[in-house]
């Protein structure tokens, strides 16, 4: 037998497609020559593959090894189809009776000395081969927890190619995925922890139950970082729907923790604020990689310093915070990873950031326009809540009898308030109130009546806001509604929406 096929998965972006393995040895000059659009990683295989079959205790065929993965015309990249290449060569040189692994997935990438280590991305190409109706894979030891996160597949692990080897030749057993692990402790930062600060709890609060975007203005010291930094504390743990995504776009990026378990808490992603553009929004040769807007999909994007980042870097966000996705075109290829996360930023008034506030400024008018002129007008039409905050004062940072509510109190309200948004909105297939699209919200039965619109109204004429303004504060008012369980927003609700969105009276 000179022909042998064995089947692999390969990513494009986050999402995984079945590849067949083929390899054919003919009679010629000893060589290897991989077909299928292989990316350097996969042209360097056939060393690896080599030297991993012979030190594995096997004979390497001296003929022409022509490898080829199918579909051809579909991009493949990294290391994972290692194993799936070297069992094939041994197939088809007849070394390897590939019967027992009909059917089977089999995913790795080999060390020289035979070693099977893991790889990334191994979740969403389990669901790839289960999607194609493959219900048997094997996959390293050190990702088999991950791989046994999807429903209804059955994993098995090698940790060594002689493994692999050994059950196909002899029956010998593979390796069983590990016993779950311990749940995650769950403590982290609380909201008691924060001094103060009445309006910002009340917008951290308000964005929680929406999914709104947050900017909070304020000196050093007045609790802008603490306040982002526990607004995942008060979102509601991740669906199992939302948990996969999160989970597959971790282990694409190699950011999983050890364990396997989904990732059911809101990822929160911090980057510093000299991050480039493709560390935000992702990019690397070859295939784009998921960047920091798209590792904190369905939780938290935060950039502390705001008006620090590079005018590119925040540019790059307005796409994704509008349309939950972000679209990466490279010349190898185009790569669309989800990006539908609820973006929190922090800025001082100005660059001296004098903790006393204002008062004590010592940077000129111009000085302070341009120092938040970095954050374009564009950028923030786009942020649903905009509050500025005080400095804390000595009684509420000493006086215990002052501290505020706690996260889960907080929790219990946000979970409500998004369970009557979902209830709501679930005839136009939607969860959160700041995913609605406008003209939803200005047609009955959802329009609401003019005598609770008219200050919104006004504003809207005089130029004050622009429409996408407009529609952002009905959302708004539509939230707070829900945290107070009310049916319907009135025109309090209006009137405490145009407060967060401007800023105004705070």
């Amino acid at each position: 037998m000179s022909y042998a096929k064995v089947l692999c998965v390969g990513l494009v972006g986050v999402t995984g497609h079945l590849v067949e393995v083929e390899a054919d040895l003919a009679p010629g000059l000893p060589a290897v020559v991989i077909s299928g659009l292989p990316d350097t990683a996969l042209h360097e295989a056939r060393d690896r593959v080599r030297a991993a079959i012979v030190n594995s205790g096997q004979r390497w065929p001296n003929r022409r090894i022509t490898l080829n993965l199918l579909p051809a015309t579909m991009p493949k990249y990294g290391s994972a189809f290692d194993l799936a290449i070297a069992t094939a060569v041994l197939g088809g040189s007849g070394e390897l009776p590939l019967a027992p692994l009909d059917g089977v997935v089999i995913l790795g990438e080999l060390g020289l000395d035979g070693a099977v280590r893991p790889v990334r991305g191994v979740l969403p190409m389990v669901a790839a081969a289960a999607r194609a109706g493959r219900d048997r894979i094997v996959v390293p030891v050190g990702n088999a927890a991950e791989a046994a996160v999807i429903p209804g597949i059955r994993v098995r692990a090698v940790d060594t190619l002689h493994r692999l080897v050994a059950y196909v030749r002899d029956g010998s057993p593979l390796l069983d995925p590990p016993a779950d692990p311990p749940a995650p402790d769950p403590d982290g930062p609380d909201l008691a922890d924060v001094a103060g600060q009445g309006l910002g709890r009340r917008a951290l609060e308000v964005a929680a139950a929406g999914g709104h975007h947050l900017a909070l203005l304020g000196p050093p010291g007045a609790g802008k970082t603490m306040l982002a930094e526990r607004l995942p504390s008060i979102l509601p743990e991740l669906d199992d729907d939302a948990a996969l995504e999160v989970t597959a776009l971790h282990s694409i990026a190699g950011l999983l923790p050890p364990g396997g378990r989904l990732l059911r808490r809101p990822p929160f992603q911090a980057p510093h604020h000299t991050a480039t553009v493709p560390s935000l929004v992702g990019g690397g040769s070859g295939l784009a990689r998921p960047g920091a807007v798209s590792l904190a999909h369905r939780g938290v994007l935060f950039l502390d310093e705001a008006p620090e980042f590079s005018k590119g870097a925040l540019e790059a966000l307005r796409q994704p915070l509008e349309h939950g996705r972000i679209q990466l075109a490279r010349s190898g290829g185009g790569t669309e990873y989800p990006a539908r996360t609820q973006l929190v930023l922090a800025a001082n008034p100005c660059p001296c950031a004098k903790p006393a506030g204002d008062a004590y400024c010592e940077c000129s008018p111009l000085a302070r326009r341009r120092y938040l002129g970095r954050l374009s007008g564009p950028l923030l039409d786009r942020i649903d809540v905009q509050v500025k905050l005080l400095p804390v004062r000595a009684a509420e940072l000493m006086e215990a009898a002052r501290a505020g509510e706690s996260s889960a109190g907080v929790a219990a309200r946000v979970s409500l308030a998004r369970r009557a948004a979902a209830a709501r909105w679930a005839p136009v297939g939607r969860k959160l109130n700041a995913e609605i699209p406008g003209p939803h919200l200005r047609r009955p039965p959802w329009r609401l009546p003019v005598r609770d619109t008219a200050e919104l109204r006004g504003r809207l004429d005089s130029g004050a806001i622009s429409a996408r303004g407009f529609d952002r504060i009905i959302r708004l008012a539509w939230t707070i509604a829900d945290l107070d369980g009310r049916d319907r927003p009135g025109r309090e609700d209006v009137l405490e929406a145009i407060q967060l969105r401007t800023g105004e009276g705070t």
